[in-house]
Formats: C-alpha cells, sequence, structure tokens
C-alpha cells in the first residue's frame, strides 16, 4: 500500500466516523515556541489550551512534521528522520477513551478490502499506564485496560508501563493526561518476544492515543508533576506515524525503503555509482540524501529559504549535509536539481503545492549547492593550513577547537575533515569536538527551554480569555464608549491600576487595532475617570484576547468594571491604513512585473513607512525598481477601489487570494481586493477605501535579507513627498555648487569623478615608485615565524596591482627559502590586502587564499585566491595593523 493511500485511508475512515478534515497546516505554523511543526496536535493546541474554541468536535488530519533535535542520528540508525507525516484524529469536549479505541482497533485490524490497513489481531499490543506510578492512578489506567479488552485484543498483549512512556504532557502547566500506544509485532527475525517491554524494534509503535483529562499546574519532568484538576471537557488527541505504518505494509525494513524516499536513495547511489546494501558507511550517507532532500524539499515549499538564523539555518543544514553526504560518496558535480527532482515526482501527490512551488524552490537549491560548494573549497584551504602547522609541530592530531572552528565558522563538515585529516596521516581529537558540540548544544537547548518557558506566561491573559473575546470595532468605529474588563499589571491579573504602573487594559470591545500581519498597531487613548491615558502599544497576547499598554499617570487610580472611552488617534490610523494598503499595491505590482514566484515572506508598515520581504533570486535592477514604483504610482493614480469580503477559505482561495506562508486561517476569512483581480489577499489590517488615498510610494531601498529573500523599503504618503523634496533640494544645492544645470548634473559629476580617480592613480603609482626604490629597506623587516621569513607592511595609498606588483618583488628577491609577504594598501575606506606565498612555505602549509581570508576579517570584509598569491579588501581600514597581526597568528597556530 503506497504511502499516499495511507493517508487517504486514515481521512476517509474518520470522515466516515463524522470527523471534519483539516488540511495540513505549513510546517511555518504560527507558534512562537517551535520552529517548525513538529506533531500533528501543533495546530489544534490553542483548542486543547482553552485559548480558542474549536470551530469542531472531531477533526482529523494528516499533518507535516519537521523535527531536527537529532539530526546527528539520521541515517546512523533506522529510526531517526527529519520529515514525517503524522496522521491524528482529535476530539473536543465529544468522545472519549471507549470510541478513540475502538476507532483504532477498527481501522489498524479490518480488511484492507474493507478500508482498514490490514493488519493480523493477534499481532498488535499495546501499552497503558501502569499502577503504582502517580498517586492520583494507584491501579493505572483502568478504564483503558477494560476498553481493550472489549474490542477484543488479546488481553496478554497489554502491557502497563510508567509515566515517561504513558502519560502525556506539553513540558509546561496545561492539559495533561495518560495515553495508550498501539505497537505491532515484525516477527521473531527483529528481536526478543514479551512485548514492547521487551523490544521495541521487533514491536513496532504506529500510533499513540493520548487522553487528555487534566490540567497540570506545574511541570517539573516528563515524569514529575502535579495534577491540579480535571479538566471541564474530555479531549482525545493522536498521532500516528505514516511512515511506520508504510514500511509495514509495504514490506520493508524501515522507513528509508518506503516508496516516498527509496528513489531518491536510489539515484543516489546510481549518481555515485554505489548499490544500496552494498557497504554500512555508504547506507549511513545514502539514508542522509533521502531523509533530508525530502524534508529540504517540503521546507522550502512552504516559503523557507536557506540562511543563517533559525528555520533558515536548519533548511541549509540539511540542504549542507546532502551535498557533503553525496561528495563523501565520491559525487563533486551538482547534484540537489536531480534529486530534489526526484522527489517532487513522489511527493506532488500527497502535496500539490511541491509542484506548484517547483520553479521558485529549484534556483534556491541550486543557488545553495553552489555557495556550499564554494564554502568546501576554502573549507579545503583553511584545512590545509590548519594541517601544515600541526604536522610542522611534530603532532599526529588535529586539534579539537581547529576542527570545530572549521565547522562552527565555516561550515565545514566534521566527517570531512576526519576523512581529509587520514588522507595526510592526521587524527583529529574528536572529544574535544564532542564537548565543544556539546557545549553548543546546550546553549541552544537552554534557548529553546527559556522560549518554551513563555507559554506559562499566558496564564493570566488566558484567563480573562476564558470570559470571552474583545470584540474589533475598528473597521467601522474610531471611538467607542465601553467598560475596563480587565488589568494585568507585571504579567498577572489585578482589580487596580495605580499611578506609576505600566499596565495592559482589556476593554470589553475595543476600536484599536492589535498589531498583526506585519501592520503596526494604532495609537490613541482610553479615558477613565477623566483622564485621557495614552495607548503606546497593542497586543493579542493569546488568540481573540486584545490588550492596551498605557502608562499610569501621577495623582490617578482605577480598577476594574469602570466605564471608559476608547479614542483611536484619526490621523495615525489613516497613516496606517495607506501604508498597510500600499503593501498590497507593492505585492501586486511586483507579481505582475516579476512574476507569480515574487511571493511575499514577510512585511511591516507604520505610518508613512512601509517594508515588504518577498521571494526572488536576484537583486532589482535600477530600471525594474523604476518600473515596479511607477506601477504602484499608476496604481493609486487610478484611485482603485479597496473593498473587503468574508467569506469561505476555500473560495477566497478559488478566486486567488495570496495567503501568507504559516499563517493559521479560520474557514471563514476576510479578503481584501484593490482593483478587482489585480490584487486579492487574505488580511484582517485596515485599508484606505481607494488606492488615491495612499498619495503617493517612493521606493528607497532594496537589499537581500538571505539566500532566495529580499527586502523593498518605501515611504507612503506625505514622508515620501517629503523625502522627494529633500532629494530636490540636494539636487539644486550640487547644480549651484557644480554650476550646472540639473539635466547635465550626472556627466559632470562622473567627469570629476574619473579626474579623482585618475589623479588618485597618479598619486599611488608614484608612491609604489618610491616603494620599489626602498624595497631593500622592506626586506630587512623579514622576521621568522616558525621557520618562516615573514615581511608585514602597510602601504597607504597604494592599489591593488601595486600591491601584487610589490608582494611578488618581495618574494622573488627573498630566493627559495620559505617566504610569506604580507601588504595592506588602499584608503581608509577601501583596504586592500595582499599576501605572496613561496613554495618552500607551502610545503609548511602556508597558504595564501586561507591567509588572506584571516587578514581580510579584520578589515571588516573578505578574500580569497591561490595558494601562491591572494588578494582580499573590506571597508576598515584602521584595521590593518590587526590584518597584519592575524596573518602572523594564523603562520604560529
Amino acid at each position: 500500500m503506497r504511502a499516499a493511500e495511507i493517508g487517504r485511508r486514515y481521512l476517509d475512515f474518520f470522515a466516515g466516523k463524522g470527523h471534519n478534515v483539516v488540511p495540513s497546516a505549513s510546517l511555518l505554523y504560527n507558534d512562537p515556541t517551535l520552529l517548525f511543526v513538529n506533531a500533528g496536535m501543533v495546530p489544534f493546541k490553542p483548542y486543547f489550551t482553552g485559548e480558542e474554541a474549536a470551530p469542531w468536535k472531531r477533526a482529523v488530519s494528516n499533518q507535516k512534521c519537521v523535527r531536527t533535535l537529532d539530526i546527528e542520528e539520521v541515517g546512523k540508525t533506522t529510526r531517526h528522520g527529519t520529515f514525517f507525516q503524522m496522521l491524528g484524529n482529535f476530539s473536543f469536549g465529544d468522545y472519549f477513551k471507549a470510541e478513540a479505541i475502538a476507532y483504532a482497533w477498527e481501522l489498524v485490524t479490518s480488511s484492507q478490502a474493507d478500508g482498514g490497513f490490514g493488519f493480523d489481531p493477534e499481532k498488535v499490543w499495546v501499552t497503558v499506564l501502569g499502577p503504582g506510578f502517580h498517586p492520583d492512578y494507584p491501579d493505572g489506567d483502568v478504564e483503558a485496560i477494560e476498553y481493550w479488552k472489549k474490542v477484543g485484543i488479546n488481553p496478554a498483549h497489554i502491557q502497563g508501563r510508567s509515566l515517561k512512556d504513558n502519560y502525556w504532557n506539553m513540558g509546561v502547566p496545561g492539559p495533561g493526561g495518560p495515553c495508550s500506544e498501539i505497537y505491532i509485532d515484525r516477527g521473531p527475525e527483529y528481536g526478543a518476544d514479551g512485548g514492547p517491554e521487551a523490544d521495541e524494534d521487533r514491536f513496532l509503535e504506529i500510533w499513540n492515543l493520548v487522553f487528555q483529562q487534566e490540567d497540570l499546574s506545574a511541570v517539573r519532568a516528563k515524569d514529575d508533576f502535579d495534577i491540579a484538576r480535571q479538566l471541564p471537557t474530555q479531549n482525545i488527541d493522536t498521532g500516528a506515524g505514516l511512515e511506520r505504518i508504510a514500511y509495514l505494509l509495504q514490506g520493508k525494513n524501515n522507513m528509508y525503503e518506503i516508496d516516498e524516499v527509496f528513489p531518491v536513495i536510489e539515484r543516489a547511489a546510481e549518481m555515485a555509482g554505489k548499490r544500496y546494501g552494498a557497504d554500512a558507511a555508504d547506507d549511513v550517507r545514502l539514508r542522509v540524501v533521502g531523509d533530508h532532500v525530502r524534508s529540504s524539499l517540503m521546507l522550502m515549499t512552504d516559503g523557507v529559504t536557506p540562511g543563517n538564523e533559525a528555520r533558515g539555518y536548519v533548511l541549509r543544514r540539511l540542504l549542507r549535509r546532502s551535498v557533503r553526504s553525496m561528495r563523501l560518496l565520491g559525487v563533486t558535480d551538482p547534484v540537489l536539481p536531480e534529486l530534489m527532482g526526484v522527489s517532487k515526482e513522489l511527493m506532488q501527490s500527497s502535496y500539490p503545492d511541491v509542484a506548484s512551488q517547483w520553479s521558485r524552490v529549484l534556483p534556491v537549491a541550486k543557488n545553495e549547492e553552489d555557495s556550499f560548494r564554494r564554502t568546501l573549497t576554502q573549507g579545503t584551504q583553511l584545512f590545509d593550513l590548519a594541517a601544515g602547522q600541526t604536522k610542522q609541530s611534530g603532532a599526529a592530531v588535529l586539534s579539537g577547537d581547529k576542527a570545530f572552528q572549521l565547522h562552527d565558522t565555516y561550515g565545514f563538515p566534521i566527517d570531512l575533515t576526519l576523512e581529509m585529516a587520514a588522507e595526510q596521516g592526521l587524527s583529529v581529537d574528536t572529544e574535544q569536538f564532542k564537548a565543544l558540540m556539546t557545549e553548543q548544544r546546550t546553549r541552544a537547548k537552554a534557548d529553546a527551554k527559556a522560549k518554551k518557558g513563555t507559554v506559562a506566561s499566558t496564564e493570566a491573559y488566558r484567563s480573562l480569555r476564558e470570559q470571552g473575546e474583545t470584540p474589533f470595532l475598528g473597521y467601522s468605529e474610531l471611538s467607542v464608549p465601553t467598560m475596563l474588563r480587565g488589568i494585568i499589571a507585571d504579567g498577572a491579573s489585578s482589580d487596580r491600576a495605580v499611578a506609576g504602573q505600566t499596565v495592559e487594559l482589556v476593554l470589553a470591545e475595543t476600536p484599536f487595532y492589535a498589531e498583526a500581519g506585519g501592520q503596526d498597531s494604532d495609537a490613541g487613548t482610553i479615558t477613565v475617570d477623566g483622564t485621557a491615558l495614552d495607548v503606546v502599544d497593542v497586543q493579542r497576547p493569546v488568540p481573540g484576547l486584545v490588550v492596551h499598554k498605557v502608562v499610569v499617570p501621577e495623582g490617578v487610580e482605577f480598577g476594574t468594571g469602570a466605564g471608559v472611552q476608547a479614542q483611536v488617534d484619526a490621523q495615525h490610523r489613516l497613516g496606517s491604513c495607506q501604508a498597510h494598503t500600499a503593501t498590497h499595491v507593492v505585492h501586486a505590482a511586483l507579481r505582475e512585473l516579476v512574476g507569480p514566484t515574487a511571493t511575499q515572506a514577510g512585511s511591516y508598515n507604520k505610518p508613512g513607512y512601509l517594508r515588504f520581504d518577498y521571494q526572488a533570486q536576484q537583486a532589482m535592477s535600477p530600471a525594474l525598481r523604476a518600473e515596479i514604483e511607477e506601477r504602484c504610482n499608476i496604481a493609486i493614480r487610478d484611485n482603485l477601489g479597496v473593498s473587503a469580503t468574508e467569506m469561505k477559505l476555500d473560495d477566497a482561495k478559488a478566486l486567488g487570494a495570496m495567503a501568507m506562508f504559516g499563517e493559521k486561517y479560520p474557514d471563514v476569512v476576510r479578503m481584501v481586493e484593490m482593483g478587482g483581480a489585480w490584487s486579492r489577499e487574505l488580511c484582517g489590517g485596515t485599508h484606505v477605501a481607494g488606492s488615491a488615498q495612499i498619495g503617493m510610494i517612493d521606493i528607497v531601498g532594496e537589499q537581500s535579507i538571505g539566500s532566495g529573500a529580499r527586502r523593498i523599503e518605501a515611504l507612503v504618503s506625505t514622508d515620501a513627498f517629503k523625502h522627494m523634496a529633500g532629494e530636490r533640494a540636494l539636487v539644486n544645492g550640487l547644480t549651484d555648487i557644480l554650476k550646472t544645470r540639473p539635466e547635465q548634473l550626472t556627466e559632470r559629476v562622473e567627469r570629476l569623478v574619473a579626474d579623482l580617480k585618475a589623479a588618485e592613480k597618479q598619486i599611488a603609482a608614484l608612491k609604489a615608485q618610491q616603494l620599489m626604490a626602498g624595497l631593500s629597506e622592506v626586506l630587512a623587516t623579514a622576521h621568522d615565524v616558525n621557520g618562516i621569513a615573514v615581511v608585514t607592511r602597510e602601504v597607504p595609498g597604494v592599489g591593488g596591482n601595486e600591491l601584487r606588483t610589490m608582494a611578488t618583488e618581495l618574494r622573488g628577491r627573498l630566493g627559495e627559502v620559505a617566504s610569506v609577504v604580507a601588504l595592506v594598501g588602499g584608503t581608509q575606506d577601501k583596504p586592500a590586502v595582499i599576501v605572496a606565498t613561496s613554495p618552500a612555505a607551502r610545503e609548511k602549509g602556508a597558504k595564501a587564499g586561507a591567509l588572506v581570508r584571516v587578514a581580510a576579517e579584520q578589515l571588516g570584509g573578505k578574500g580569497g585566491g591561490k595558494d601562491d598569491l591572494a588578494q582580499g579588501g573590506g571597508t576598515n581600514g584602521a584595521g590593518a595593523p590587526q590584518a597584519l597581526a592575524a596573518v602572523e597568528q594564523a603562520l604560529r597556530g
């Protein structure tokens, strides 16, 4: 049974049991505690925690998930993978243990002809919470045991286990409950008999049924927590591993061999001239490729781009681990376009977005692979320098901190370091490397735990939210008489606010727009007992609840229940509407002129200003930037009508409405339309009634913000007019100084710059002649560093060509000895560095390309080149002494 069919059967089965089929959320689900969706229940968490009312009593989903905590173990075992699909059925205060167990048994054991999975009932085992593990469950989960017996399972196949195995919680205060796991006996060839307690390789878990029935007040560990009370409603949360079910039903040994993964492994093996199963080390690398290529494809389809932080860093790591695994298999040519193309064909039947986003995904993958191939080249040069220094010192072990620096700073994989060290007769201090990696992981886990801990701080907000949501009246009203429903001070609920406090006010209803969707919050006042309090921020800390931050002035005190007047600043709101609507204009212009791949990747707007991030591989040309700006202002001139309509999500998507990756949308959404079909987006923000009210858009910047992503910055309305007036004043001032007309200004400045450059070249040439005449003096400064004659010198004002000539001349005059020459010249704002090495120095491990990079870092730039001669530069000429010192330090090791 193919993986896609397993997913379809699961959804169909529960749809037949009255469950609402919920499409998979994006992997970029909007949860501040998670990088990616890592479990099927994540999109439903607000319903389980009580932050939102569930829109259905029963739901079923096949959720895309990514987990990367054990990324280093992928491929080494057949149990670890990064991307997987979790099947789940959910009940929100509807059915409970009896029905959940009966449904699971029916689907697992029913024949395939009847729509089930067809597992032999005698091969099914289950675990439940056993007796004696928690005072609230002295006899274990007796109910679950009885319900399993009732459906007909062999009583001997029910095993009681500990809280670590069979009690679920989120790791923080909130819902929890016992769980029951379903296992399939794979047979004696896979391990010892005796159920899951004896061997979890032979007895493979495929499904976990969680019975949420308790509210936990404290969670110290997975098996150490306090139960405060029973939940007001009993809920069901289950998770079944589609990939595990697939390899059992497909007669395979592990998840890597199923139909959605193995063809990638086969193609990778073919490209490497290998055969899967012939060599254990090669098999590990092939499994890494099979897993990571699929994970990368799914992440990129959902809008992640490679980068150096957070989600982008994880994706970059997956892509680079794929490339270097293929390199370790002997493939040095580009591989990602081919392998990701295979994965696309496998996954697009279950996820059509894989095909529709392919034209955007492929160029990003190509660029990332090209970039990493350059990194490997640079890393090799740095490794050669470190290896040369190690051998020169008489040691046979490359230090762990050198290996860690290559890995952490330059992205050079440790297994390549190990392989290359062995080729040079060296080993690597892997224990020190592992210790440094452990320190790094510990810091990362502490950061993650700190983030996770913020969930508990929402308790005060959740309590107020349970009393009702905050209706937003601001689409039609800017001033609303209302009542003060709650006060939060220092993260806790309070009955009163006193002078000097900064507090958050919860109103019965509000005209204030809370920051969301890239739009900054409204400004205005809340008047209580005759005192107008300035609203400095408006947020939604939990869905449905709006809080207004104010500072209580001296002599003022008030309490909940007071009548208040909420007044939005009309001018501020107009500015917000102009800027927010302008982002829609920019988005539509980009898609019209750049193409459908220029989709939104983020935005921020406030009165007078907008920032718009979008997917793109290349910078805008000046002509394209001007064309986009012109198209935006034509749309403004044409006064396109702007309207908002509430409709079903599927209907809005059918009309072509744009949605943001990672955003969670309800069944009924708000579609903002401008100029008919020209711009249709799902958006809850505030907008002008017609595009002419925007006034003007002035694009002031366009830049890269990471691989495959770019950012436009623009001024809006009167801010745009002011900026243009300032530029006009600047032009007028220059024309007065240079005694020319505005249309001739560019030509006049170009001539002046050309004359200046010619003069600078002439001066530099004269300086170089003087310095060449004094080379003997420079040679006299040569000194020994680890057996290498080193000459370092600052030569201010001397450009790149003259620097190269001087460096090679000095190297030549030093003769056959091992020598390194490093010169820093150029200007203060554009310094240049040249490094030249002799053959004897290169034999000792001194490579010009590696040395120039460490020098260029001190100049605030980069460098590169060959082993004998390399050049770099930067923007900080004041770093010249440090740059030359860095070269000597690198030679000392």
